[in-house]
C-alpha cells in the first residue's frame, strides 16, 4: 500500500543543497510539510521560503542542537512522519596521508551524525507508525582507495537502519536504507574538480559503478521509496545488482583488478594531488579549507 505523504511532516537533514533540497522540493510537491536542517541558515532560509517549511540550524553530530530541531518541528507542525538521515561528507586522502582528524570528522557525520538523528526523531516518527530513511550509499558494499572512512561510515549506517527496522518492526515502524552511486551534488563535483586521479578512477570503473545520476533522479527514487516503504532503495536500480553480487566485489579478486587497473599508481598521484591542495574537504564543504 502507497505510504501518502500528503499532509505528512517530513524532517531531512543535509537540507541546504544536494540530494536534501531536491527531497524537501519533492515531497512538498507531493503535499509534505518539510522541516529542513543543515549547517546553511542562509541556503535553510532561503528553501523554506520557497517551499513555506520550516528551518533549523543544526550540525548533526550535536545532540542538543538537534533535540532542539526536533522539538521547535513539533511546535510547528504537531509531529514528525519521516525522518532522512541524509547529511554527509567525504573527506580527501588517503588513511595514511590523514589528517586523522579528517577522517573521524567524516564518520561522526556519516554514521554519527544518523545514530543522532534518528535517535533525536525517532519517538514522534514511533507515535506517527513512519519511515525512517537513511541516506547510505552504494560504498557501502564496495571499497575504492581514498574513501576509507566514507565507505566505513555508509557501512555502517546501513547496518544500523538493518537492526533499527528489527527491532522497531511490531510497532508498525519502517526503515529503509538508500544506497546511490555518484549523483551530480556538490560533492562529487568537488572531488572531480580536486582530483585528477578520482577522474581517471571513476571513468574506469566497471557498469554500473561509473553512472552518474543527476540530482533530481534521485531525489524522485528515494521520495518512491518512502512512499512505497522499500527497506532499500538503489540508485540507479542496476546497483542492487552490486548489492547482490557483494562477496565478489569484496573479494582477493576484486582487490587485484583494481591493482591491475592503476589503484597503485592512483593512489600515489592521489596523495600528491591533495597534499598540493592543502586541505582536507572539497571546496564547497561546510568543513572549512583548513581541516
Amino acid at each position: 500500500m502507497r505510504y501518502d505523504l500528503r499532509d505528512r511532516t517530513v524532517l531531512i537533514t543535509g537540507a541546504a543543497r544536494g540530494i536534501g533540497a531536491a527531497l524537501a522540493r519533492g515531497a512538498t510537491a507531493r503535499g509534505a510539510r518539510v522541516a529542513l536542517v543543515g549547517l546553511e541558515p542562509a541556503l535553510l532560509r532561503q528553501l523554506a521560503a520557497e517551499l513555506n517549511g520550516h528551518w533549523y540550524e543544526a550540525d548533526v553530530t550535536d545532540q542538543s542542537a538537534l533535540d532542539d530541531a526536533v522539538t521547535s518541528t513539533v511546535e510547528r507542525y504537531g509531529g514528525i512522519d519521516v525522518v532522512v538521515a541524509n547529511a554527509g561528507i567525504a573527506n580527501l586522502g588517503t588513511v595514511a596521508l590523514g589528517p586523522v582528524d579528517a577522517l573521524v570528522r567524516t564518520i561522526e557525520v556519516n554514521l554519527t551524525g544518523v545514530v543522532r538523528t534518528v535517535s533525536a526523531a525517532l519517538p514522534q516518527v514511533l507515535a506517527a507508525r513512519g519511515h525512517v530513511l537513511i541516506v547510505s550509499s552504494a560504498a557501502a558494499f564496495g571499497a575504492m582507495p581514498g574513501m576509507a572512512a566514507y565507505c566505513a561510515s555508509k557501512a555502517g549506517a546501513e547496518q544500523f537502519g538493518n537492526v533499527l527496522r528489527l527491532e522497531n518492526r511490531r510497532h508498525g515502524l519502517t526503515v529503509g536504507t538508500a544506497h546511490p552511486i555518484w549523483i551530480d551534488t556538490d560533492l562529487v563535483r568537488d572531488l572531480r574538480d580536486d582530483l585528477a586521479s578520482f577522474r581517471q578512477a571513476q571513468r574506469r570503473l566497471p557498469w554500473p559503478l561509473n553512472t552518474v545520476v543527476g540530482v533530481e533522479r534521485c531525489a524522485e527514487e528515494l521520495l518512491r521509496g518512502i512512499e512505497r516503504r522499500r527497506r532499500k532503495v538503489y540508485v540507479p536500480r542496476s546497483i542492487g545488482l552490486v548489492q547482490a553480487l557483494r562477496p565478489i566485489a569484496q573479494s582477493r579478486m576484486s582487490d587485484a583488478l583494481i591493482s591491475r587497473f592503476g589503484g597503485t599508481t592512483m593512489v600515489a598521484q592521489m596523495e600528491d594531488e591533495v597534499r598540493l591542495l592543502g586541505r582536507s574537504f572539497g571546496r564547497t564543504s561546510v568543513e572549512g579549507d583548513g581541516a
